[in-house]
């Protein structure tokens, strides 16, 4: 991961802005570089995954435009060789240097050119206009605000923003490119691209070829990789195609609670049988209860979903950038709202699932990939998804969705059957139940943080406390501490985040109180 910032305008106050830098030099802590001008300023922060030489930092420049990516760009190298033909030349071999050269030849189009995750800024010295685009998941995070003189501060984080804008902090939407003050969709990656009507076995087929292509291209890269195994279906699979990929072991990372981690077995089985290089991360109540505070200053969110989710996670990464030399994650996000949880078992027809997963996939960057990206991030390393593959997201909004109903008695039963052959996963893995990250960590830890939440609070002063917000009203004590400790950084912010992550209450069986899927019906053997 890397850090951008931008400060639109002649109002810019450079040391402020210095400053807010200050505050997420995790995401960069190799190199920082300013760029300065009558027009605004721009920064970066550097984390050197590709092109590690020091003509591979930025701000890059073309004819004395600017541009800063945090990004990853897969087959950059077929896009440089033809803009070489065309004249173009380098200076390394970073994959974010041709960026700059394809926008001048493209312009706003190279947008829908590219196959990427990023979050980038450009200064068109030609028109002495700004522009700023982001991937059309959300995976690299971008978020904006105007100064008091109504200029566009662009930051990777709202924590940089704080103290620089005036107003509301807003989330840059994904797909969209900003241009002339205006917000223009490239990519609606949720809407499907029509129909996909194939027989089972040609839909799983291209699943799988799809999503070992979306993993083989990100084991790409100049830095150590490494995979959080949680024992799941999803980051089980991931790792299995890069052990099939790789040459050498792969290294797993999984974490579980000292009293009753459900996932480090199914984590253990899975790296025994791909013969990864296996590290397991053991974690206390109190080292749950400790990181709490910095896990919301981090995330930027007051969702109970996302909270708990990110406690394991945070801790996970932590222990892998302080005992390890990796420094790219694969991960395993963005398969839920593409195949469906455990809730959406309770979907009433294809229709309601597949406008679930679209509203879903629309917001995941407010949700599981924030906290993976926050997660990874803070720890200095870099995250990478890929069932968030383009292409592959593309697809599998397409296929039909009522071969996407659970009507087969096994969630996500079109994943599981592409990988059936091959020998990709024991079969006990290839088949488990799907038990949510937070819980699968340990049941106790998100009952430690129940309770201690509990403990903060007389019934009354819940009450109270509740009616003091308007946006995402707190309606647990739990939501409640999470809010406050959200406030406490991120005064009056809230609507970064559009609600707390739930069910769709609407459908029947799906009406509860907390997000987890331990109080579904169908939760079944998920836990065990």
């Amino acid at each position: 991961m890397c850090c951008v910032l931008a400060w639109c305008g002649e109002d810019y106050d450079e040391s402020l802005f210095k400053d807010s830098m200050k505050k997420t030099i995790s995401r960069g802590p190799d190199q920082s570089r300013l760029w300065v001008s009558d027009e605004g300023i721009m920064g970066f922060q550097r984390l050197s995954i590709m092109g590690l030489t020091p003509e591979g930092m930025q701000p890059f420049s073309h004819e004395d435009s600017v541009l800063v990516c945090n990004g990853e760009i897969y087959g950059f190298q077929k896009l440089k060789d033809e803009l070489i033909k065309k004249g173009y030349s380098f200076k390394s071999d970073s994959d974010c240097e041709i960026l700059l050269p394809l926008y001048y030849e493209y312009g706003t189009e190279m947008f829908q050119m590219l196959d990427a995750e990023f979050a980038l800024i450009i200064f068109d010295s030609r028109t002495k206009e700004w522009i700023a685009a982001r991937d059309p998941i959300g995976i690299r995070p971008l978020y904006y605000g105007y100064s008091k003189n109504e200029n566009i501060i662009f930051a990777s984080e709202p924590k940089d923003l704080i103290g620089m804008v005036q107003g509301e902090i807003k989330p840059f939407p994904p797909g969209h490119y900003y241009k002339n003050g205006e917000f223009i969709s490239y990519c609606d990656i949720a809407k499907p691209q029509g129909v996909i009507k194939d027989d089972i076995e040609t839909v799983c087929r291209n699943i799988r070829e799809k999503l070992i292509e979306g993993v083989s291209k990100r084991l790409v890269s100049d830095a150590k990789v490494g995979f959080l195994l949680s024992g799941g279906l999803d980051s089980s699979l991931v790792c299995s195609i890069a052990a099939k990929e790789s040459k050498e072991p792969i290294k797993t990372f999984a974490i579980g609670m000292s009293e009753d981690a459900i996932d480090l077995k199914y984590a253990k089985e899975t790296a025994d049988y791909l013969k990864s290089d296996h590290t397991e991360v053991i974690i206390t109540k109190d080292d749950v209860l400790s990181a709490l505070d910095e896990v919301i200053y981090l995330l930027g969110t007051f969702d109970i979903t996302t909270i708990r989710a990110s406690m394991g996670m945070y801790l996970l990464c932590k222990a892998i950038h302080e005992q390890t030399d990796v420094r790219v994650i694969l991960t395993g996000e963005v398969s839920d709202e593409l195949f469906g949880y455990k809730y959406t078992d309770f979907a009433p027809s294809a229709e309601a699932f597949q406008k679930e997963a679209e509203k879903r996939v629309r917001e995941l960057h407010m949700y599981d990939v924030l906290r993976a990206d926050r997660c990874i991030s803070v720890n200095s390393l870099e995250a990478r998804v890929p069932f968030g593959d383009l292409d592959f997201v593309h697809y599998v909004m397409s296929i039909d969705p009522e071969m996407k109903l659970n009507t087969y008695n096994k969630g996500k039963y079109l994943l599981r059957h592409a990988f059936e052959k091959g020998d990709y996963l024991p079969f006990d893995i290839l088949w488990r139940e799907k038990a949510a990250f937070s819980d699968a960590v340990g049941h106790s830890m998100v009952d430690y943080l129940k309770a201690y939440a509990e403990r903060q609070y007389t019934d009354e002063e819940f009450l109270n406390g509740c009616e003091k917000y308007d946006h995402a009203k707190p309606f647990t004590k739990e939501s409640l501490l999470y809010r406050e400790i959200f406030e406490k950084y991120y005064p009056g912010q809230s609507q970064m985040i559009k609600d707390f992550w739930m069910p769709n209450k609407e459908w029947e069986g799906c009406n509860v109180n907390d997000p987890s899927a331990r109080v579904l019906s169908n939760y079944g053997d998920s836990g065990k």
